[in-house]
């Protein structure tokens, strides 16, 4: 919970925090690690199409594609999207309405995707880009 400079008097080290902090809030952002999927192929990982089933091909179907030219330049320019590790990165995801705040159980109820697996820790905060929805 953050809080902003010149307000520190009405909080105090270790305090414990509810969810009637956000009685008055009406969009949130919702930050968390999402889930990891392991080792992903391009066509997983960034949404390539593949190449064709038939006419010659017979284990190039999930394949990239090239990934750069011949001696000029004679390298892979960076940032080229591959196969590699997907997910288990920090994940924002911005202007979540909260429907409900339910100070006897706790709970605040937020409509839409939460990052993240189900018990998994977030940090909820006011939204930044707050904006009718």
């Amino acid at each position: 919970f953050r809080v902003e400079d010149g307000n520190e008097g009405s909080w105090e080290l270790g305090q414990t925090l509810t969810v009637s902090e956000f009685d008055a809030i009406k969009f949130v952002d919702v930050i968390g690690t999402s889930k990891g999927k392991g080792f992903a192929g391009g066509m997983k990982r960034h949404g390539f199409s593949g190449g064709p089933r038939t006419h010659g091909q017979s284990d190039r179907s999930r394949a990239p594609g090239s990934i750069g030219s011949s001696a000029t330049p004679g390298r892979v320019f960076k940032g080229l999207r591959m196969a590699g590790r997907m997910g288990n990165d920090r994940v924002t995801v911005q202007n979540l309405r909260v429907l409900r705040v339910d100070a006897d159980r706790n709970i605040l109820l937020i409509e839409g995707s939460v990052p993240g697996p189900n018990e998994g820790v977030v940090i909820v905060q006011r939204a930044v880009k707050a904006r009718k929805k």
